[in-house]
Protein backbone atom coordinates (compact mmCIF):
# COMPACT_ATOMS: atom_id res chain seq x y z
CA UNK A 1 0.00 0.00 0.00
CA UNK A 2 1.40 3.52 -0.83
CA UNK A 3 1.72 6.41 1.54
CA UNK A 4 1.13 9.26 -0.26
CA UNK A 5 1.73 11.44 2.95
CA UNK A 6 5.63 10.50 2.59
CA UNK A 7 5.93 10.93 -0.78
CA UNK A 8 7.22 14.57 -2.12
CA UNK A 9 5.27 16.79 -4.57
CA UNK A 10 6.48 16.04 -7.64
CA UNK A 11 6.43 11.95 -7.13
CA UNK A 12 2.41 12.91 -5.75
CA UNK A 13 1.86 14.54 -9.22
CA UNK A 14 3.33 11.77 -11.36
CA UNK A 15 1.41 9.32 -9.79
CA UNK A 16 -2.10 11.71 -10.87
CA UNK A 17 -0.82 11.80 -14.57
CA UNK A 18 -0.99 7.94 -14.23
CA UNK A 19 -4.03 8.01 -13.16
CA UNK A 20 -3.67 7.90 -9.22
CA UNK A 21 -6.73 10.17 -7.71
CA UNK A 22 -5.88 9.96 -4.82
CA UNK A 23 -2.38 11.28 -5.19
CA UNK A 24 -4.09 14.66 -5.73
CA UNK A 25 -6.05 14.45 -3.10
CA UNK A 26 -2.85 14.09 -1.23
CA UNK A 27 -1.34 17.29 -2.98
CA UNK A 28 -4.91 19.61 -2.22
CA UNK A 29 -4.62 18.79 1.40
CA UNK A 30 -1.18 19.25 1.66
CA UNK A 31 -1.29 22.76 1.01
CA UNK A 32 -5.16 23.51 1.56
CA UNK A 33 -3.98 26.30 4.70
CA UNK A 34 -1.89 28.19 3.30
CA UNK A 35 -3.13 28.14 -0.18
CA UNK A 36 -6.77 29.50 1.21
CA UNK A 37 -5.14 31.71 3.65
CA UNK A 38 -3.55 33.38 1.25
CA UNK A 39 -6.38 34.06 -0.86
CA UNK A 40 -8.71 34.87 2.38
CA UNK A 41 -6.22 37.54 3.55
CA UNK A 42 -6.39 39.65 0.20
CA UNK A 43 -10.13 39.01 -0.75
CA UNK A 44 -11.04 39.49 3.25
CA UNK A 45 -14.62 37.48 2.36
CA UNK A 46 -14.98 33.88 3.13
CA UNK A 47 -17.55 33.36 0.25
CA UNK A 48 -14.96 34.66 -1.82
CA UNK A 49 -12.28 32.62 -0.96
CA UNK A 50 -14.08 29.55 -0.67
CA UNK A 51 -15.45 30.40 -4.54
CA UNK A 52 -11.79 31.43 -5.92
CA UNK A 53 -10.04 28.32 -3.74
CA UNK A 54 -12.64 25.78 -5.98
CA UNK A 55 -11.82 27.41 -8.90
CA UNK A 56 -7.95 27.27 -8.53
CA UNK A 57 -8.06 23.59 -7.67
CA UNK A 58 -10.03 22.76 -10.62
CA UNK A 59 -8.06 25.31 -12.57
CA UNK A 60 -4.98 23.02 -10.88
CA UNK A 61 -6.52 19.66 -11.89
CA UNK A 62 -6.94 20.81 -15.37
CA UNK A 63 -3.07 21.72 -16.13
CA UNK A 64 -1.75 18.50 -14.36
CA UNK A 65 -4.17 16.71 -16.58
CA UNK A 66 -3.45 18.62 -19.36
CA UNK A 67 0.79 18.46 -19.15
CA UNK A 68 0.77 22.42 -18.63
CA UNK A 69 2.87 21.97 -15.25
CA UNK A 70 6.49 21.23 -15.42
CA UNK A 71 7.94 20.21 -12.38
CA UNK A 72 10.41 22.83 -11.06
CA UNK A 73 10.29 21.29 -7.17
CA UNK A 74 7.99 24.64 -6.52
CA UNK A 75 4.43 22.91 -6.90
CA UNK A 76 3.21 25.41 -4.11
CA UNK A 77 5.03 28.41 -5.76
CA UNK A 78 3.06 27.44 -8.96
CA UNK A 79 -0.10 27.22 -7.10
CA UNK A 80 0.17 30.64 -5.20
CA UNK A 81 0.90 32.24 -8.13
CA UNK A 82 -2.43 30.72 -10.19
CA UNK A 83 -4.20 32.04 -6.48
CA UNK A 84 -2.75 35.56 -7.18
CA UNK A 85 -3.99 35.70 -10.86
CA UNK A 86 -7.31 34.82 -9.79
CA UNK A 87 -7.67 37.07 -7.35
CA UNK A 88 -6.31 40.05 -9.62
CA UNK A 89 -8.91 38.57 -12.15
CA UNK A 90 -11.74 38.75 -9.50
CA UNK A 91 -11.09 42.46 -8.51
CA UNK A 92 -10.44 43.69 -11.76
CA UNK A 93 -13.97 41.73 -12.31
CA UNK A 94 -15.59 43.36 -9.35
CA UNK A 95 -14.10 46.67 -10.14
CA UNK A 96 -16.27 46.89 -14.02
CA UNK A 97 -19.66 45.51 -12.15
CA UNK A 98 -18.36 48.09 -9.38
CA UNK A 99 -18.58 46.17 -6.75
CA UNK A 100 -16.18 47.43 -3.39
CA UNK A 101 -16.11 44.49 -0.54
CA UNK A 102 -16.13 46.17 2.88
CA UNK A 103 -16.53 42.98 4.84
CA UNK A 104 -13.49 43.07 7.71
CA UNK A 105 -14.91 40.59 10.06
CA UNK A 106 -13.49 37.17 7.98
CA UNK A 107 -9.72 39.19 8.30
CA UNK A 108 -7.06 36.45 9.91
CA UNK A 109 -4.84 37.53 12.01
CA UNK A 110 -1.64 34.95 12.32
CA UNK A 111 0.31 37.46 14.53
CA UNK A 112 2.25 35.26 17.63
CA UNK A 113 0.27 35.77 20.59
CA UNK A 114 2.01 38.86 22.97
CA UNK A 115 3.13 37.93 26.10
CA UNK A 116 -0.16 38.28 28.56
CA UNK A 117 0.24 40.49 31.46
CA UNK A 118 -3.14 40.71 32.47
CA UNK A 119 -6.43 41.13 30.91
CA UNK A 120 -5.95 44.68 30.19
CA UNK A 121 -2.97 44.26 28.03
CA UNK A 122 -4.70 40.91 26.54
CA UNK A 123 -6.65 43.65 25.53
CA UNK A 124 -4.77 45.94 24.20
CA UNK A 125 -2.25 43.63 22.26
CA UNK A 126 -5.93 42.26 20.74
CA UNK A 127 -7.03 45.79 19.73
CA UNK A 128 -3.89 46.81 18.29
CA UNK A 129 -3.54 43.44 15.80
CA UNK A 130 -7.36 44.57 14.76
CA UNK A 131 -6.48 48.19 14.32
CA UNK A 132 -2.93 47.05 12.30
CA UNK A 133 -5.03 44.43 10.07
CA UNK A 134 -7.83 47.23 9.22
CA UNK A 135 -4.66 49.43 8.42
CA UNK A 136 -3.35 46.91 5.63
CA UNK A 137 -6.74 46.34 4.42
CA UNK A 138 -6.34 50.05 3.18
CA UNK A 139 -3.31 49.75 1.39
CA UNK A 140 -3.10 49.70 -2.23
CA UNK A 141 -3.17 45.88 -3.54
CA UNK A 142 0.48 45.45 -4.68
CA UNK A 143 1.49 47.03 -0.83
CA UNK A 144 -1.26 44.93 1.02
CA UNK A 145 -0.26 41.51 -0.65
CA UNK A 146 3.20 42.25 0.33
CA UNK A 147 2.85 43.28 3.58
CA UNK A 148 0.43 40.05 4.30
CA UNK A 149 2.80 37.56 2.12
CA UNK A 150 6.19 38.89 4.22
CA UNK A 151 4.32 39.30 7.66
CA UNK A 152 1.00 37.25 8.27
CA UNK A 153 2.67 34.35 5.59
CA UNK A 154 6.53 34.43 6.60
CA UNK A 155 7.67 34.80 3.13
CA UNK A 156 10.76 35.66 2.64
CA UNK A 157 11.31 39.05 -0.64
CA UNK A 158 13.07 36.84 -2.85
CA UNK A 159 9.76 34.11 -2.60
CA UNK A 160 7.70 37.44 -2.66
CA UNK A 161 9.21 38.26 -5.81
CA UNK A 162 8.90 35.02 -7.33
CA UNK A 163 5.53 35.16 -6.27
CA UNK A 164 4.14 38.33 -7.69
CA UNK A 165 6.63 37.65 -10.78
CA UNK A 166 8.14 41.28 -9.98
CA UNK A 167 12.17 42.22 -8.99
CA UNK A 168 13.12 41.82 -5.00
CA UNK A 169 13.70 45.88 -5.30
CA UNK A 170 10.22 45.88 -6.52
CA UNK A 171 9.11 44.05 -3.92
CA UNK A 172 11.18 46.21 -1.04
CA UNK A 173 10.06 48.90 -2.61
CA UNK A 174 6.08 48.30 -2.23
CA UNK A 175 7.43 47.19 1.27
CA UNK A 176 8.87 50.13 2.19
CA UNK A 177 5.54 52.21 0.91
CA UNK A 178 3.66 50.22 2.81
CA UNK A 179 5.32 51.10 6.10
CA UNK A 180 5.42 54.52 4.84
CA UNK A 181 1.22 54.70 4.26
CA UNK A 182 0.37 53.31 7.48
CA UNK A 183 2.65 55.70 9.49
CA UNK A 184 0.39 58.80 7.22
CA UNK A 185 -2.62 56.57 8.19
CA UNK A 186 -1.05 56.48 11.79
CA UNK A 187 -0.65 60.32 12.27
CA UNK A 188 -3.62 61.54 9.98
CA UNK A 189 -6.37 59.53 12.00
CA UNK A 190 -4.12 60.08 15.31
CA UNK A 191 -3.99 56.53 15.85
CA UNK A 192 -2.10 55.45 18.73
CA UNK A 193 -0.77 51.68 18.35
CA UNK A 194 0.05 50.50 22.35
CA UNK A 195 2.37 47.09 22.00
CA UNK A 196 2.97 44.89 25.05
Amino acid sequence: MVDYNKMEDHALINYYIEGDTEAVNTLIERHRQKIYNYILMLVHDTNTADDIFQELFIKIISSLKSGKYSDNGKFSSWVLRIAHNMVIDHFRLSKQKGFVSTDNDTAILNNKELVEKNIEDKMISEQTQKDVRKMVDFLPMEQREVVILRHYMGMSFKEIAEQTGVSINTALGRMRYALLNMRKMIADHSISLEFC
